[in-house]
């Protein structure tokens, strides 16, 4: 039996649009709107879906670096949206990020072993020589030498500065690490290795990861299971085969029709969504995907359609409900 550890139940972050002198809020931007999903340990859970659609703000909403605007997130049963900071900074260790730019998410200033030792001694978890063997310690199980801790980061390649990310998301020994597109800024020939490097961490320390990401062949290599999102909801969730196989939600057909298939002789249909992705702001009635979808009927222009269980795939279409 599976043990969930972090329960997504309603989750909704909205961001104000205030106008005027006095700055009146006429509107807002529904960046991640009614999200329900579980996250279990040991497992990674890959979240796709084009620019745009909340990725990055579910994955913030999650780890509470971002407040949500209503809904719960359970982590082993305690809700983090109720928590206070205090109650929240003793979870942080468990609950660890690695960011998309590599090179914006280093200090500048510190020296790399001053940068991984960091979250050492927020914590108070080890100081002197035993923070120093440590901080050798990770930069050894992210592929890097010790040497390394006196260098800066701006000394660094983009692939090396993730690596570091990963050894300073790593320190506190986490449960869940929230991969935030980890590799979309480095070159293709260093994704790999990247990619490769957070399996094998995660067999060795048991982590559990949310791998958000673009690229659905990186999301296929490295996840369990994927969940697909448009507009700030999970349009389609399930076993990453199953998925690959046999997509049922319109908009996950097109997207892996943009694939591209490694084989000249195979030739497969491509969809093209008519139109763009709609304003947050101002989301389309009904399903917020009918005004692109080739397979719209009247019901999908008013009714939501809820995410429903189909054939052991979750999915939210009126094809199905």
């Amino acid at each position: 039996m599976k043990q969930p550890l972090i329960e997504v139940k309603n989750l909704k972050t909205y961001f104000p649009i205030k106008k005027g002198l006095l700055g009146r809020t006429v509107n807002h931007v529904k960046a991640v709107d009614g999200l329900n999903f579980t996250i279990y340990k040991g497992e990674t859970l890959g979240l796709v879906g084009e620019s745009g659609c909340g990725k990055s703000t579910t994955g913030r909403s999650i780890l509470q670096l971002l407040k949500p605007t209503e809904g719960e997130v359970l982590y082993e049963g305690q809700n983090l949206v109720d928590m206070n900071p205090r109650q929240l900074r003793k979870l942080r260790k468990d609950l660890q990020m690695v960011f998309q730019d590599p090179y914006a998410s280093l200090d500048p200033r510190l020296t790399v072993g001053d940068i991984i030792a960091e979250p050492l001694q927020i914590h108070g978890m080890v100081s002197g020589a035993e923070k120093d063997r440590r901080v050798e310690e990770l930069l050894n199980v992210v592929g890097l030498s010790s040497y390394h801790a006196k260098r800066y980061a701006h000394e660094f390649s983009g692939g090396q500065r993730q690596r570091i990310g990963i050894a300073r998301a790593l320190a506190l020994n986490p449960k869940l690490i929230v991969a935030d597109e980890p590799v979309s800024a480095l070159d293709v020939s260093i994704q790999s290795q990247v990619i490769n490097l957070m399996q094998d961490l995660q067999e060795q320390f048991q982590l559990t990861y949310l791998f958000i990401a673009h690229d659905l062949s990186v999301v296929k290599h490295i996840s369990d299971r994927i969940g697909v999102m448009y507009l700030g909801r999970i349009v389609e969730l399930g076993d990453k085969q199953e998925l690959f196989e046999n997509p049922k939600h319109p908009y996950t057909k097109a997207l892996l029709s943009a694939v591209p298939v490694p084989n000249p002789l195979v030739k497969r249909e491509r969809i093209v969504l008519q139109g763009d992705v709609p304003s947050p702001a101002n989301p389309p009635s009904g399903c917020t995907f009918h005004p692109r979808c080739r397979e719209c009927m009247a019901i999908c222009r008013t009714e939501k359609p809820e995410l429903k269980e189909v054939n052991g795939q979750f999915v939210a279409c009126h094809l199905y409900n």
